[in-house]
């Protein structure tokens, strides 16, 4: 590989940053299939693939939503109206979601935190990729990840877990700028 396309994909991967704000278009089913093959790609012991994506656009948000707003009723916390706008919202804030669902197997070699690593590995593949192809991408969490009762609503198999959300789409502002960080606060070299 030439250094010129190796300095690229570094500036890539260092210049990614998360974008809150999205709009249409998101990447087109050709452009998704190039992500998907990326994420597929991600370090995976003993080739467990535990990695399955729910991709969400259109009308498929609804029921996303639904979703959302089923498992905060059964959550013991009381469901507000004002909460309850805001979860029926939440996938509508881009126009593609993407569902990051662990799918656990037992293995005695490989326990369930190093197949929720390797989602998390194809998850940053994905963003990167997403990225590269000049759109944006923030990484959601908050109640609605690892909550068995979003699992049950999206009808998925028991051994399943949401790790996370991804939103993508085109973004709508300017991103945030990115802080320097210094490489000497977090490399310590034994030698």
């Amino acid at each position: 590989m030439c250094k010129s396309k190796i300095m690229s994909i570094l500036k890539d991967i260092q210049t990614r940053n998360s974008v809150p704000f999205l709009e249409e278009p998101a990447p087109s089913e050709e452009e998704m299939i190039e992500v998907y093959k990326a994420a597929l790609r991600a370090p995976d012991h003993a080739w467990l693939r535990p990695w399955r994506y729910l991709e969400v656009r259109d009308e498929g948000r609804k029921k996303l939503s639904e979703a959302f707003v089923y498992a905060a009723m059964k959550d013991s916390d009381p469901l507000t109206e004002e909460l309850k706008q805001k979860l029926e919202n939440a996938p509508f804030r881009s126009p593609m979601v993407i569902v990051l669902v662990a799918d656990i197997k037992e293995h005695p070699k490989v326990p369930k935190v190093e197949q929720l690593l390797s989602l998390g590995a194809s998850a940053q593949n994905i963003l990167l990729a997403i990225y590269s192809l000049g759109y944006g991408a923030v990484w959601r969490t908050g109640k609605m990840a690892f909550n068995p009762h979003v699992v049950e609503a999206l009808k998925l198999p028991d051994n399943s877990e949401i790790i996370g959300y991804l939103y993508v789409g085109t973004p709508a502002k300017q991103g945030k700028s990115i802080p320097e960080l210094k490489i000497d606060d977090f490399v310590t070299k034994i030698i």
